[in-house]
């Protein structure tokens, strides 16, 4: 078992370079891009030189709003070396998404990429903060974001009101090593590292407070997990912003000394074609990702005979599709992995040696020095082993807080510091857990409980299915009814009618869906993970329902 590590970020990625300068740290394949350890933390220190020039102090919240750039990483690792709290900002953001964020953030500076999908950051944060438009860099005063003074440009064009990344690293020349040396000695492994916006698929985001302790402990129980080494090679396709790239991918890799290969923008020809030219070993994905590759037109093309490894991840994982990655993508040692933000984010995970079923069946068992315990909703009482409740985390992986939010925070940690997820599990004898879903998804017909999670997996047997995702909508009769969403196979067709046939007789009769909606695609976070509640109110809006009270 891993020992617990009292150490920064900034210090973990010198160490690292410092064992072993030459192997390559970063490899962006479609860049030509190659930094090796020691290149990667002698720029990460420039950064982190560049920042205190601008008058960063430790604890300073510094936003970051872009894709996996190289920038991305570098201001990971060099906030990590100069205190800055890393404030990462969902891809997906729009205005008032972005306003609301820099607000409750306090952040003083903002590092934005120029557009992504179509949407111009720079013209959406003109609109927010018109008076950055007629500003020198750094000299910002806008009234409705009293904190904000500096805005980074990751690229080459000049706009109004911003630096430039290359302004950021000709600044660090005026800063000395001594300097940068003094102020990473100062920081403390429980200070605030990382802020992420929680999606906020009920009320506003919170922002969740995380520290390095939580963080570098995390990645290397992870890695642990995955029997890293400085051996692998690591595609990271999922975005920075979210715990998934930026803990269990680049954290995890730095503290074995491994190869970080990210992909800037999901892609899967452009995974594919990763894995194959850098010869990667892990591959990470959230299940949408790994049936995008698998069904890619030209997958039997690429050579994936070097992975053996990765984590699939952020939203239920089908078994169909692990069995898939594991028998045509030969990732054999794959694992699953379960947590959420609020845990830093991993709580349980698969073990490569675990059995197929265990890897299949389970998220896995707790995580080295992490506590779990499955308790009966709404109280702390434990359950018996094999019986569900709402899964309870304690440990060094649990979070500070939310953000200026100390009523929320208390809501979901106890006193005594266990975390409630708000997540439906079951542990077995042996501490491997299976997750049945959420508190709040769940489905309540006519008396009976419906979890979609079940109906999912039974679902994805379907030679004709894709994908399949469960929700519940309102009934006049029974209070709520199970509505199916179906992606099919290329080239498939299927009626509502042939599913329920699929269904009848082979699971409760409560539990085959009432109305079936084929769909091309899920509404998703930028983080990959399906927005079940747009789902819902898709499904009120096409089958005309109203939320009405259940006449039972």
């Amino acid at each position: 078992m891993a020992d617990i590590i009292n150490i920064t970020v900034g210090k973990l990625l010198e160490e690292m370079a410092k064992k072993q300068p030459s192997i390559d740290a970063v490899v962006y394949p479609d860049r030509g891009l190659r930094y090796s350890y020691k290149e990667f933390d002698d720029l990460c220190r420039q950064a982190a030189k560049g920042f205190m020039k601008l008058g960063i102090e430790r604890g300073e919240h510094v936003a970051i709003w872009s894709t996996n750039m190289p920038e991305w990483l570098i201001s990971q690792f060099s906030t990590g070396k100069c205190g800055a709290v890393l404030v990462t900002v969902n891809t997906n953001y729009q205005v008032a998404e972005l306003e609301y964020l820099l607000k409750q953030s306090d952040s003083t500076t903002l590092i934005l990429m120029e557009e992504y999908r179509g949407s111009s950051y720079v013209e959406m944060l003109y609109e927010v903060v018109p008076e950055l438009k007629n500003c020198e860099p750094g000299q910002l005063r806008s009234e409705k974001l009293p904190h904000l003074r500096n805005v980074i440009f990751l690229g080459e064009k000049r706009y109004p009101g911003m630096y430039l990344w290359s302004d950021l690293l000709e600044m660090a020349n005026v800063v000395s090593d001594s300097k940068l040396n003094s102020r990473m000695a100062s920081l403390d492994p429980d200070d605030v590292i990382n802020m992420q916006y929680t999606s906020g698929t009920t009320g506003f985001p919170k922002g969740v407070m995380l520290t390095h302790y939580n963080l570098t402990n995390n990645a290397v129980n992870i890695a642990e997990c995955m029997n890293l080494s400085n051996q692998d090679r690591m595609c990271i396709p999922v975005p920075f912003f979210h715990c998934f790239g930026c803990v269990l991918g680049t954290l995890a890799c730095v503290t074995v000394g491994a190869t970080m290969v990210p992909v800037q923008e999901f892609d899967p020809q452009k995974v594919l074609e990763a894995v194959e030219i850098e010869k990667c070993t892990a591959l990470h994905g959230v299940p949408t990702m790994f049936i995008a590759e698998l069904s890619h037109k030209d997958f039997e093309k690429y050579n994936l005979t070097s992975l053996r490894t990765g984590i699939m991840a952020g939203s239920n994982c089908p078994i169909e599709v692990m069995k898939a990655v594991i028998e045509r993508m030969g990732s054999t040692e794959i694992t699953i992995a379960y947590g959420q933000t609020e845990s830093s984010p991993v709580i349980t995970q698969t073990r490569v040696h675990d059995s197929l079923d265990l890897r299949v069946e389970s998220v896995g068992r707790a995580l080295p020095n992490v506590e779990v315990k499955i308790v009966q909703p709404g109280t702390s009482k434990e359950v018996p082993r094999g019986v569900q409740g709402e899964l309870c985390t304690r440990g060094y992986h649990v979070m500070k807080g939310y953000y200026k939010n100390p009523e929320a925070t208390k809501a979901v940690i106890t006193d005594d510091g266990w975390l409630h997820t708000g997540d439906l599990a079951i542990m077995d004898d042996n501490g491997y857990c299976r997750i049945t879903g959420r508190l709040k998804d769940m489905i309540i017909r006519g008396g009976e409980n419906v979890y979609p999670r079940e109906i999912e997996e039974f679902l994805y047997k379907h030679p004709k299915v894709l994908d399949v995702q469960i929700v519940g909508v309102p009934d006049p009769k029974f209070g709520e009814e199970v509505s199916a969403f179906i992606i099919l196979k290329e080239g498939e067709t299927a009626t509502a009618e042939e599913i329920k046939d699929y269904c009848r007789g082979k699971i409760a009769r409560y539990k085959v869906p009432h109305y079936i909606q084929f769909i091309e695609q899920y509404p998703m976070t930028a983080s990959g993970k399906i927005q079940k509640f747009k789902l819902r109110e898709l499904a009120l809006k096409r089958l005309k329902l109203s939320e009405t009270k259940s006449r039972i």
